[in-house]
Formats: structure tokens, C-alpha cells, sequence
């Protein structure tokens, strides 16, 4: 590694960087190179190499430095208008007063004259040492601290630009790839901690290929000298970003690379290599630890050199080595021979250059003769005019001109289906859509597009539809014989490709011989009548399968109306034909059961209506009215468990009661003529009505299979106009006594059926005349969009106007009612006096 201070006069000293007299192979006692003693002669021929190895460094040193050193004076010479010898002498003079080795003081003119990359980099290092030397501590105990800061950060700026260059110098000489890279290393990559160097060049088609390495040991470089397209490696991803990227870890990234043995766990920076807008290939630095973030100076330097290898690698050929094929990579003259040998419409595009060499369109340098243009214009009012120019929109959606940048730049070829092609004409945009292809043949990029054919479009989705519709097409000439059949017809048949098509008048002798009359009737209508026809059979295929089929046909007439052709279709309706039947079969069964069901309901409703009728005959009671009513669901499906019952006992006393069995249908229905039956029964032992509901909870909880009920039952006298009653889980009666309605005060009593054993609270309530008691299911006052009290608070209002008969009272309730739920209603009123 060689730094600005082994250049050591006008020349440079390199005298200073190899062995004094007597330290290399001299005398001594100790073992040289490998534990060879230097006395022996493998010992003295080592220590010569080795000592030939530095001093050929040396002069490549001194070489570089001569070469910058050169080049000062030729700025000078030209900036003060003398000759080479009294440049020789002002540039020794000024770097005296600038107490700088002549080496860095060429540079520094060298930065000054260019204005270019190197120069930018440099400017930056010493920008950043002089914020260095602004912040560095002031006089305090710390100066000759923050003077040796300072000091160093100038000497690191000023050792940046001569290390860039010196590089640059050696790489301007060197002759070939190999030997860029090896400069890179020795001059600028080294002393920023790198172990080796990878120049990757780009091929047209995406390939990478290895140019120049220095650090790596030749068989990794050998055995990475060609990288395939698509493939990902660290050098792919700098070349698709056009930023670089700086990976702290060669592990982390899981990215194979060359050198992934030697240095696994190092850091890794591939930076693209381009000029002019064009990416010519990228430049892989190695590190043998990981890498911390680096600061923007020392990222500017990376930059410059890769642009610096971009110089080189412009000119770069592959070689031609046995047993490798030679990548001809043609002009834009060869190209141009090329698109015109294509069949589809094609451009041969060059690269534009604005004035500060950047690119900045593309110029369509030829269009083939099957080039059609969207709008129509003609091949002369395209050629030679800017891509942009020609076709503005190719920057919007479409992101046409993006995608051939891209293509120029990283020689990735670019393919699209249906893009969409919009031409301003007249500032009206007229689009087309086209399939697109982009590829870069050498300096130049062929767009080729082909613009979509709305025939072959519809005759595309013509198919696709027949395929998906399972519909094959025929034609038959009856004249010629000929028969034209589609793919898909074959594919119905299930016969070869190759076979001959079946004539229709063949068409019975394929069919299922129970078609032979529908067939027949068809062939009729069409070659007879000459009208069109259709008809459904089944066809026998080859392999023994039977297809239902459905064929349409049309005949075709010609000038003197007579019949020419036949051209028709035949559809494959296997599937719907058994959807068919499986609905036809299921249609059947819901009937079947709809009409079980419809039994079954009227059924249960007669035997509802049996047990308990809408009125029932009234009570002769003395000073007692008795009125009942039943209102069975409005829908037949929903007959409910809903009874009453109002009957004389033996000991003078009014039997009252409504109860409500849990669910609907048959089985509520018997359940209920279990409890009512029960319970008349029961009755009549002279018990209480707390009783009478013990023991009704044990019929419902073991003798009815354990359904579940609410009741209500009531004892009446008449002699002393009371009236004792039970609650089991069921809305207390209610109580109309002059303009005033309200519920009988809640007695405790659970649900019937829900437990084994349970016991009835009873309550007394003393009538007078006058007075009316009614007792009801939920089915007169439930509500799905409100609470059971607030129906009840309802009820409670349309009871109170009181009419003249106990009936009309019953009949009003039932129709002023505003239950939403569709269930059956009982309701059971008495009126005293």
C-alpha cells in the first residue's frame, strides 16, 4: 500500500518505502519467509522475490506519481503561459509554501482544473475537515488535542485525493480490466479497509460477466467468470439499483457471491458502473469483517470509482476463448437489417444525450416496413424524430419510455402483454393495445410491438367461449360432401382430431336407438322444410360413454334457393340434463313432504278445534257471566299448545283455568290434551288450585314425556263471590273494576314440568258486582320488539272501557290486540253479577 508520504521529492522518493541496507536479506541471525534461515539458498531466493515484488510496487508507485505530477505541470503551463521547466519550478516553490509534498500539491491543481468527480470527492473531504478544525477545542488544557484532530482530518482529505488520484492515473494506464482492478485495491480500496475488488461487466442479455478481481484467490475468480441471467446474486442487486447497496453482512443477505468462503461474514458494497444514462456493468468491494455504516464522503469515493471503472468498461470486449461462443453484440446498422426481417412492427431506437452527456430520449433511428403506427401516420413522419416527441404519452401509465430506459441501462429485456399504446394527434389521443418487447443489441434498443387484431381477438374469445360451453360448430357442404368440424366438436364425439367427421344423415346410427324418432323429426325440419331445427339425444361415443346432446342447425340457401349447406352447433348438456333430473327428483320429494306436512298440520288443527272450539256453549252459573275465546296461529305450521277450560264442579265451585305447552305442532297438541284432561280430572277431589298444580306438574314432568307448560288456575264461588287461583311461570289475570284495570298481585310458582316436585302459592281476590276477570295466553298481548311488561302496561289500556257484554268484551281484546307473533291465543273472562 503506498500513501502520499513514499512520494518524496519532485519524482517522489520510493526509496523510502523498501528495505534500508542490511534489513531485508541481510545478514542476521533469525529465519526468513516460511522459517527458512536466510544463509540458505531457498532463504536468499526468497528474500530477492520479495524484495523484487516491493520495488516493482514502488515503480509503480513512482510511475503514478510521475504521471500526476506530469499533468500538473501541463495545467500550469497552460494557465500561466510558460514553459515546462518554469512550471517544474512554480509547482515545487508552492508546494513548499503550502508545506505539501509536490504529489499532493499536483493533485490539488489537478481538483481544481477538472471540476469532475474526483474533484467533487475531494471537496467534500475537505469540506468535512474543515468542520473538523472549526469544532476541534479551542485555548484550553485540550489544544494540542483538538490541533492533532484537526491536523489528522487534513491529512486523511488530502491523502483521499491523492489516493483517488493515483487510482485513477493507474487505471487510465492500465491496459485491461485486470489491471484496473488491481489499482483500485493498491490505491484507493485498501486504506478504506477493503481485502479485494470485483469489476462485473453487463451483457446485453443480463449476464454478468467477471472482467477483473484483485484479493480473491484465482480459482474463486475462475469459478466465477460467468453469471447467467435471472440469476440473484450481490453484483444483480447493484446493478438494478441504480444507487448501489452497502450490506453490512455477506451472511445476512443469504446472496451467493465470489468470495463467500474467504470472507462469510465481511461486509459487502456493489455499486452500479455507468455513463451517459447507460449501466455498463458493476464494480463489488469486500470487506473482511462486517461494516458499519460508512459516512457520505467515503460512499462518494465508491461512487467515483465505479464511474471510473464504467470508462473501462465501455470499451470492453469479451474474448474469444476456445470453447467459448463469441456474443456478437450488432451496431445500430446490423439492427436495422434485423428489424427488417421481422414480421411485426419494430424501432431502432438510439441513445439521446443532453448536453451534460446525461440521457434524455431516445431517437428513432428506423422503423421497419412492417411498422404500423397507432395513429396511423406514416413510417416517414416517425423515423428519425424522439421517441418522446413521436409518442409523449410512452412517460405516462403506460410507463413505456421507463421501461426502455431500464432496458438501456441494465440490458434486462423487457416483455408486456395488453399494454396500452396512446398517439396525440391533433392533442387527441388515440390508443391501441399491443403486446411490447424491448432489448438492448449493443449501443442501440429494438421495440417491437404488435398491435392487437380485433378479429383475431373475437375469434380468441369465440373459443374460449365454446370451450367453457362445452360447444363444438359444424358445417356440411351437401353438394361437395365436404364437413368442416372444430375441435371441440371432435373432443364432444370423443373421437381423433384426424378422423372423418360424421355426416348428419349418419347422425341416428351414433345416437341411443330410443332418439331415432326425435332425430329423424329434426333431420326433417331441416332438409326438408328448410327451416331451422333443434333437438335433444343421446350420443354413444367410442369409449362407451353416453353424452346428452343438444344440436341447432340452420340451412343455408343459395341464389336460386336451393339448399347448399348445413352449419350448426352441439352443445354437451350431460350436466344440466342430470341437474334436471336431480331437481325433478327432489321437486317431487318436497312436494311429497309439503303435502305430509299440510296433513299433518290439518290434522292436529281438528284435533285442537275437537278439544277446544273458538266459543264454547256458556256456563249456567247464578250471578256469574262466563265467556271463553280461542284464536288459533295464522299460520296452520304453527298450532301450539295454547288451552282453556271453564267448567261446574261437583261442589258448587267454577273450575278457571289457560295454560300454554311449550313449542308447536302434534306433539304440542296431544301434550296440551294430556294437561287439560288432567287437570278436569284432579279437579273434581275438591283440592286447591295450589294443589291441583303440584300434582299437574308431576303429570307434566313423568307422564308426557317431559315437556314443559304455564299455567293459571282459579277456584271461583259463587255463594261468596271469591275467587282462590294458582300461578305456575304464567301471566297473573287481570282485574277490571270500574274505569280501572290492573294484574292480580304475583304469586310464586315455577314452570310445570320443570322439576320433579314443586309447590303452588296461593291467593284470594273478593269480586264484586260488576267486576270483570280475565285470564289469557301470551299469545293475546307478545311482542317480538318489546318486553313482556310493556305489552302488558298495553293490555292493561284496552281493557278499561268496559262494553256492555262479557263477549264483546272477549271480541274486542282479540282485535284490538297487537301481538306480532303469529302464535294461538286463549282467553277466558267472567263479569259478577
Amino acid at each position: 500500500m503506498n500513501t502520499p508520504e513514499q512520494y518524496g521529492g519532485p519524482a517522489g522518493d520510493v526509496r523510502r518505502s523498501g528495505s534500508a541496507p542490511g534489513s531485508g536479506s541481510g545478514s542476521g541471525s533469525g529465519s526468513g519467509p516460511d522459517g527458512m534461515t536466510p544463509l540458505s539458498p531457498v532463504g536468499r531466493l526468497a528474500a530477492t522475490v520479495d524484495r523484487l515484488s516491493r520495488e516493482v510496487r514502488a515503480a509503480q508507485a513512482e510511475a503514478e506519481g510521475r504521471a500526476l505530477i506530469e499533468l500538473a505541470k501541463g495545467v500550469l503551463v497552460a494557465r500561466l503561459g510558460c514553459g515546462p521547466a518554469e512550471a517544474a519550478r512554480q509547482l515545487a516553490e508552492l508546494a513548499e509554501q503550502s508545506r505539501a509534498t509536490p504529489l499532493e500539491f499536483a493533485v490539488d491543481v489537478i481538483n481544481q482544473a477538472a471540476r469532475d468527480r474526483m474533484s467533487e470527492v475531494t471537496e467534500a473531504f475537505l469540506a468535512a475537515t474543515a468542520a473538523v478544525r472549526a469544532t476541534a477545542p479551542g485555548e484550553s488544557a485540550d489544544d494540542a488535542r483538538g490541533a492533532d484532530t484537526a491536523e489528522a482530518g487534513e491529512a486523511a482529505a488530502e491523502s483521499a485525493a491523492v489516493r483517488l488520484r493515483a487510482a485513477e492515473s493507474g487505471a487510465l494506464a492500465a491496459d485491461d480490466t485486470q489491471a484496473v482492478a488491481d489499482a483500485l485495491l493498491e490505491q484507493a480500496l485498501r486504506p478504506l479497509g477493503a481485502v479485494a475488488v470485483a469489476i462485473w461487466a453487463a451483457g446485453h442479455d443480463g449476464s454478468l460477466t467477471l472482467v477483473g478481481s484483485a484479493g480473491f484467490p484465482p480459482a474463486e475468480a475462475a469459478r466465477w467468470r460467468y453469471v447467467p441471467p435471472d440469476v440473484a446474486t450481490v453484483a444483480r442487486c447493484g446493478l438494478t439499483e441504480r444507487s448501489g447497496q452497502w450490506f453490512a453482512s455477506l451472511a445476512g443477505t443469504g446472496l451467493p457471491s465470489v468470495g463467500r468462503h474467504q470472507y462469510p461474514d465481511g461486509g459487502r458494497v456493489a455499486v452500479p458502473a455507468g455513463t451517459g444514462g447507460r449501466i455498463h456493468g458493476v464494480l463489488e468491494i469486500a470487506w473482511p469483517a462486517p461494516l458499519a455504516p460508512q459516512p457520505p464522503q467515503v460512499v462518494r469515493q465508491v461512487e467515483a470509482l465505479a464511474e471510473l471503472c464504467a470508462h473501462t468498461l465501455e470499451s470492453y470486449s469479451p474474448p474469444h476463448g476456445p470453447g467459448q461462443e463469441p456474443r456478437v453484440i450488432p451496431d445500430a446498422v446490423e439492427l436495422m437489417d434485423l428489424a427488417d426481417g421481422l414480421h411485426d412492427p419494430a424501432l431502432v431506437l438510439v441513445p439521446h444525450l443532453d448536453a451534460a452527456g446525461h440521457l434524455a430520449d431516445f431517437r428513432i433511428q428506423h422503423v421497419n416496413n412492417r411498422f404500423m403506427d397507432p395513429a396511423g401516420r406514416p413510417r416517414a413522419v416517425v423515423g428519425g424524430a424522439l421517441l418522446l416527441e413521436a409518442y409523449p404519452m410512452a412517460a405516462g401509465e403506460s410507463e413505456l419510455f421507463q421501461s426502455v430506459e431500464r432496458v438501456y441501462a441494465t440490458g434486462e429485456p423487457f416483455r408486456a402483454r395488453h399494454l396500452n399504446l396512446t398517439a396525440l394527434v391533433d392533442q387527441v389521443p388515440l390508443s391501441a393495445v399491443a403486446d411490447i418487447s424491448v432489448s438492448r443489441h449493443g449501443n442501440a434498443v429494438l421495440l417491437i410491438w404488435r398491435i392487437e387484431d380485433e378479429t383475431a381477438r373475437l375469434a380468441s374469445l369465440l373459443q374460449h367461449a365454446q370451450r367453457l360451453g362445452r360447444i363444438g360448430g359444424f358445417e356440411e357442404n351437401l353438394l361437395t360432401g365436404e364437413i368442416t368440424w372444430n375441435a371441440q366438436l371432435f373432443d364432444l364425439y370423443g373421437r381423433p382430431h384426424t378422423s372423418t367427421p360424421v355426416p348428419l344423415e349418419e347422425l341416428a346410427a351414433h345416437a341411443h336407438p330410443d332418439d331415432a324418432v326425435t332425430i329423424g323429426r329434426f333431420l326433417r325440419t331441416l332438409l326438408h322444410h328448410r327451416r331451422p331445427a333443434s333437438a335433444a339425444f343421446r350420443l354413444r361415443r367410442p369409449d362407451g360413454v353416453t353424452r346428452h346432446v343438444r344440436v341447432v342447425a340452420e340451412p343455408v340457401l343459395d341464389t336460386d334457393d336451393r339448399l347448399l349447406l348445413v352449419r350448426g352447433a352441439c352443445q354437451d348438456i350431460s350436466a344440466q340434463h342430470w341437474t334436471e333430473v336431480a331437481l325433478a327428483a327432489t321437486r317431487d320429494q318436497l312436494a311429497h313432504t309439503e303435502q305430509q306436512a299440510r296433513e299433518r298440520a290439518r290434522l292436529t288443527l281438528q284435533l285442537q278445534h275437537a278439544i277446544m272450539p273458538p266459543a264454547q256453549t256458556p256456563l249456567q252459573v247464578p250471578d256469574l257471566q262466563v265467556a271463553v275465546r280461542y284464536r288459533p296461529a295464522e299460520t296452520e305450521q304453527l298450532v301450539g299448545g295454547d288451552w282453556y277450560d271453564a267448567v261446574m264442579l261437583p261442589s258448587g265451585l267454577v273450575l278457571l283455568c289457560v295454560g300454554d305447552v311449550a313449542g308447536h305442532g302434534i306433539e304440542a297438541a296431544t301434550s296440551m290434551v294430556v294437561l287439560r284432561n288432567a287437570l278436569r280430572g284432579l279437579a273434581v277431589t275438591g283440592a286447591g288450585p295450589g294443589q291441583l298444580l303440584s300434582w299437574l306438574n308431576i303429570v307434566a314432568h313423568h307422564l308426557t314425556g317431559g315437556v314443559t307448560a304455564t299455567a293459571v288456575c282459579g277456584l271461583y264461588d259463587p255463594v261468596r263471590r271469591t275467587l282462590r287461583w294458582a300461578r305456575a311461570g304464567h301471566l297473573p289475570p287481570v282485574l277490571v273494576r270500574g274505569p280501572g284495570a290492573e294484574p292480580l298481585p304475583l304469586v310464586r310458582g315455577m314452570l310445570l314440568g320443570a322439576a320433579a316436585e314443586a309447590a303452588y302459592e296461593e291467593a284470594e281476590a273478593e269480586l264484586a258486582s260488576g267486576d270483570t276477570l280475565l285470564m289469557y295466553t301470551d299469545g293475546l298481548i307478545e311482542r317480538r320488539d318489546r318486553p313482556v311488561e310493556e305489552a302488558l302496561t298495553q293490555l292493561l289500556s284496552t281493557v278499561r272501557p268496559t262494553p256492555n257484554s262479557l263477549d264483546q268484551h272477549l271480541d274486542r281484546l282479540l282485535t284490538y290486540s297487537r301481538s306480532d307473533t303469529d302464535d294461538d291465543t286463549c282467553l277466558v273472562g267472567i263479569r259478577v253479577g
